[in-house]
């Protein structure tokens, strides 16, 4: 799925990109808010749908190669987050679905989640 079909699915502004979103394709998605659990659960090249707005989630980004970041719930990122991300070539969205309906929007239409070896953990 590319980053167009997933911005057109969740009604998702592109607020910060550098690169044709056609272009980009993620094979999944991983949705949190605590980037311990990202930077453990997140495979490289997900997508990643977060509520988090700080310069971190850029950096966690940036570590595990991931193409593209979703904030979910209407949150808008800290300026330096969005000016981050654009000199980073980290192309990002903003949708006012809640975390919960953009997963499930996502999930329906075919994009699978992370691999979570030891779920509880």
């Amino acid at each position: 799925m590319n980053l167009n079909e997933i911005a057109e699915m969740t009604s998702a502004e592109v607020i910060a990109s550098g690169k044709d979103l056609g272009e980009i394709s993620v094979p999944n998605a991983y949705a949190c808010d605590l980037m311990s659990d990202v930077l453990a659960f997140c495979s490289p090249g997900s997508l990643l749908l977060t509520g988090l707005t700080n310069l971190q989630i850029i950096r966690t980004a940036q570590m595990l190669d991931l193409p593209a970041i979703v904030f979910v719930r209407g949150k808008i990122p800290l300026e330096e987050t969005v000016n981050l991300a654009k000199e980073n070539g980290i192309p990002i969205m903003l949708t006012k679905l809640s975390m919960y309906e953009a997963c499930g929007i996502l999930y329906a239409r075919g994009l699978k989640p992370c691999y979570v070896p030891q779920q509880g953990a």
